[in-house]
């Protein structure tokens, strides 16, 4: 018995010490979209700042696919010591919970919430040979041309289920064509292959500017400070119109506190520096005001239910 407790209290100092000299090896930070997006921009500064603010080897590692179901259930079924991290997006954490009738992580119950980042606005692009310069005239145009295709970077996806939103919101009838990716469907939308989409608004604001694509407005409340120049829909004749993805970190369930608090304090910081916020805001991203754990886990919980309302209505539905 003698034995037995010593071993046990080993076996108890040697957790304390890998929890104390964390991190000891690489951490790998998992972003469940390809590389040059807006999800993978966002994980490689939240890496960058962990290397530095740890001391520690991050590797950022793209497992695009599936809504981000792929990269997501790889962290969900990690261990969880803190070198296996995910950028999570409302799809992972919100959206698919609805969609997808059955779904390889629960994302309440399999995952360790840890910061929320930046909030991801979006706008409404067209093909600069629609005759509809403002989105007046685009509804009008959309009326009287029924079954306009529109793109997405897949079904479920907020680009789908925000032109499902506004379909409802205008009472147009348009037709849903998801891609790969919101790249491959913007480039098509630059070629005059589909006519418009919901695109997010960074990686389209190149395109804006350099006139490959019409901006009839951008889906938050408030003009993006990246862009005070497009009107939001909601001013331009679609009162309350929203529709605003975000960008956190997670682990896996179960993440000792010590180490959560170690990456939280660490993002913390790069949430704070008025570079980063700077950067984001050039980035089209809005910073969001500084999280807790505790506060993103009930804000994921809370998103569950307010994504679930807008995928019902989108009729979106994945096996």
């Amino acid at each position: 018995m003698a034995g037995l407790g010593g071993g046990l209290a080993s076996l108890a100092a040697l957790r304390a010490y890998a929890q104390s000299a964390y991190p000891s090896r690489t951490i790998k930070m998992i972003v469940p979209y390809p590389a040059g997006g807006t999800t993978d921009l966002l994980g490689r500064l939240v890496a960058d700042r962990l290397q530095t603010g740890l001391g520690a080897t991050v590797v950022v590692e793209n497992k695009p696919g599936a809504a981000t179901t792929i990269g997501a259930e790889q962290v969900a079924r990690a261990q969880p010591d803190g070198y296996t991290l995910l950028m999570a997006t409302s799809t992972t954490l919100a959206i698919n919970k609805t969609l997808y009738k059955k779904l390889p992580y629960d994302p309440v119950k399999d995952f360790t919430p840890i910061a929320l980042l930046a909030a991801v606005p979006f706008a409404l692009i067209v093909n600069p040979q629609i005759p509809a310069a403002t989105l007046p005239e685009f509804i009008a145009y959309a009326k009287s041309n029924p079954g306009l295709a529109y793109g997405s970077a897949g079904n479920g996806s907020p680009h789908h289920l925000g032109a499902e939103m506004l379909k409802t919101a205008a009472g147009i009838e348009i037709r849903h064509v998801p891609y790969r990716g919101s790249v491959p469907a913007m480039l098509d939308v630059i070629a005059g292959h589909i006519p418009f989409m919901v695109m997010d608004l960074q990686p389209a604001l190149p395109q804006i500017r350099e006139g490959k694509v019409r901006v009839l407005g951008v889906t938050t409340l408030k003009r993006v400070a990246a862009a005070p120049d497009i009107p939001t829909l909601a001013e331009s004749g679609l009162g309350g119109f929203e529709l605003v993805a975000w960008q956190g970190v997670v682990g896996p369930a179960g993440m000792p506190a010590a180490i959560v608090d170690s990456l939280a304090t660490q993002i913390e910081k790069l949430a704070a520096d008025q570079a980063t916020r700077d950067k984001l805001v050039r980035l089209a991203l809005e910073p969001l005001p500084p999280s807790t754990p505790a506060s993103f886990a009930s804000y994921v919980k809370a998103e569950v239910d307010r994504w679930a309302e807008i995928v019902r209505k989108s009729g979106a539905e994945l096996e």
